[in-house]
């Protein structure tokens, strides 16, 4: 499994309710990516910094979505280019479903 963060500063910092509402826009097209397992919208406190923390049965899923078209869509809606970071996630506790799931090793 592999998680992602994006992260874009905003031109201009936005107050948790703004930040509700455009997340709640765009959060349908999100409902059916292939291999997206999660994905949590995340605000800094100071409303300045906005992106998400994706969960992704594979790299190649991820990549998949972080197209120019996905970047120039996330331009045009914040007004700022996004940065992707890619972390192995070999373990996931997930309390609401009450597992720990882990992801298959690579050769």
């Amino acid at each position: 499994m592999i998680t992602t963060f994006t992260t874009f500063t905003l031109p201009q910092a936005i107050t948790l309710e703004q930040a509700s509402e455009i997340f709640q826009s765009t959060a349908p097209k999100y409902r059916s990516v292939p291999g997206l397992v999660r994905k949590v919208y995340v605000l800094s406190e100071d409303g300045r910094t906005a992106g998400g923390v994706y969960l992704w049965n594979s790299r190649a899923d991820a990549e998949a979505l972080y197209t120019d078209a996905w970047r120039a869509f996330v331009k045009d809606k914040y007004g700022t280019d996004p940065v992707v970071t890619y972390f192995n996630s070999p373990v996931v506790v997930d309390n609401v479903a009450g597992q720990i799931i882990t992801a298959p090793h690579a050769p």
